[in-house]
């Protein structure tokens, strides 16, 4: 087992408002104790970077961060403006999330091509490359404010996103599950499927693995009066969790203090340390990060 790291919290924000409900949100974000504070980057969600600008004009402490950016949407020299401007304007509070996109409808409506998953990961690949070369330029402008660029952040669930993760990626992010081919359902995985998961990058990070911080997207945080919701909210459970939901990776069941021991045994069982719930969670989880501080 690696390097076991402190716990990091994160906070996911999607829905748009007006530039005080966003400003707010975020300083009750800092406020409950999350570490980070994401943007998701879907259409009719909030763009990410100028998202970024404002909450880093009303917070303090918390970090940044894409979480993920759809990265076939960018071209990679035009993002690396993009986030060497961020980074700058929030003074190396920066962290860069990517992803190679999932929902088809998105692109669909973007007017670009959905190509096949293998494709989709060449194309992170490139910017990927395309990032690190330019920021590791002395001469490369604009500067971001950190030295080497933001922390890079890769999000994904199957091999060959997973290998570009295992050789790039600062942080390794695990949606919980896998995306339907269209991106119109997301499938839960079991326990025995993250272990896999978990043990499939283990074996790839080789000497890296203390170096690199494992995340994971909680997709619920559900208090104990709705335990009996859950086979009709998460049906088809995954088998070797349908007799103990508490035990499903993506998910949190029960009090506080419940949540706070689930989350203290999947940093053993599976090494992650840095959890990010939705910001609908925001407020429910917020007690659980007071009960591990």
């Amino acid at each position: 087992m690696p390097l076991q790291r402190p716990f990091r919290f994160g906070v996911n924000m999607f829905v748009p408002g007006s530039r005080g409900e966003w400003s707010a949100k975020c300083r009750r974000a800092e406020e409950l104790g999350f570490d980070v504070v994401g943007v998701a980057d879907h259409l009719g969600f909030p763009a990410p970077f100028p998202a970024m600008v404002l909450a880093a004009e009303k917070t303090e402490r918390v970090r940044l961060t894409t979480f993920v950016l759809n990265t076939p949407f960018y071209h990679p020299a035009l993002l690396a403006r993009d986030v060497a401007s961020t980074d700058q304007f929030i003074d190396g509070r920066m962290e860069l999330g990517l992803g190679a996109g999932y929902v088809k409808a998105e692109f669909d409506t973007a007017e670009i091509p959905f190509l096949s998953g293998g494709k989709r990961v060449e194309q992170l690949e490139r910017t990927v490359t395309t990032l690190r070369s330019l920021f590791g330029d002395a001469t490369y402008q604009p500067r971001p404010a950190q030295p080497s660029g933001p922390p890079l952040l890769i999000a994904g669930w199957g091999d060959r996103l997973l290998r570009l993760a295992a050789a790039h990626a600062d942080i390794i992010a695990f949606p919980g599950g896998w995306a339907s081919p269209t991106g119109e359902e997301i499938h839960l995985a079991g326990i025995a499927q993250m272990e896999e998961r978990i043990a499939y990058v283990r074996g790839l990070l080789g000497d890296r693995a203390d170096a690199v911080e494992l995340n994971i997207l909680v997709q619920q945080v559900i208090p104990p009066a709705e335990r009996s919701a859950i086979p009709d909210r998460f049906a088809p459970l995954p088998p070797d969790a349908a007799d103990r939901p508490e035990e499903l990776p993506s998910v949190l069941i029960g009090t506080a203090a419940e949540m706070a021991q689930q989350l203290k045994e999947r940093r053993e069982r599976y090494g992650f340390t840095y959890f990010t719930v939705m910001e609908y969670n925001m407020e429910n989880f917020a007690p659980v990060i007071a009960a591990l501080r």
